[in-house]
């Protein structure tokens, strides 16, 4: 086993390559990739910029190398392992943003569909939409201004606190305050209408 492991450690990249290809050999694609370990672990750490992430990327990688080498035909290992680390770090950064853009999605249509209550016809009533346009227009009408205005900013303009509360110089808490008493306050208009 050792002076099998010396013989191998003095062959070209070619030579464990073709080791490789030929027969299976796992000790020869080892010892080949083992050369350029710290060269994916760069790459990876570049584009990840996670200690943890370049060192798990660096396993898939070489579990990876272990399928695709036996059918392909790689000339340059070095250059072709470089664009093999960097295309997997690009996809696993793609997957994470793919994953994120969905988790906000899912968070803002919660958000919009708890927070929207107060839109939905109240107390299953049949309203045509120009008729819950008109009624939902004169109860905004009656609300106090900055309560409006937080309302209007928040469901209309779809703003978040922090931009309203920058737009009409008031205090994120106000906004809060503001867009929760003016909701009920609407609520409560609205649903007067069917008494």
């Amino acid at each position: 086993m050792t002076i099998k492991w010396f013989k191998n450690k003095e062959k070209s990249d070619e030579e464990l390559l073709s080791d490789f290809q030929q027969s299976g050999d796992i000790d020869s694609l080892g010892l080949l990739f083992e050369r350029y370990m710290h060269l994916v672990y760069g790459v990876c750490l570049k584009y990840l910029k996670n200690r943890e992430d370049a060192q798990d990327a660096v396993i898939e990688i070489y579990e990876k190398l272990g399928k695709e080498l036996l059918s392909k035909d790689v000339t340059n290992f070095k250059p072709w392992l470089y664009v093999v680390t960097k295309n997997h770090c690009l996809m696993h950064l793609r997957s994470q943003q793919t994953k994120l853009r969905k988790q906000k999605d899912f968070e803002k249509s919660e958000l919009t569909f708890m927070e929207s209550d107060v839109f939905m016809h109240p107390n299953g009533s049949d309203w045509e939409p120009e008729e819950m346009d008109q009624r939902l227009q004169a109860c905004l009408n009656k609300l106090r201004a900055h309560q409006r205005a937080c309302i209007e900013l928040f469901y209309f303009e779809e703003l978040c606190y922090q931009q309203i509360s920058d737009n009409l110089k008031i205090d994120i808490k106000k906004v809060k305050s503001y867009i929760q008493n003016g909701k009920r306050n609407l609520k409560l208009c609205i649903e007067s209408y069917n008494e």
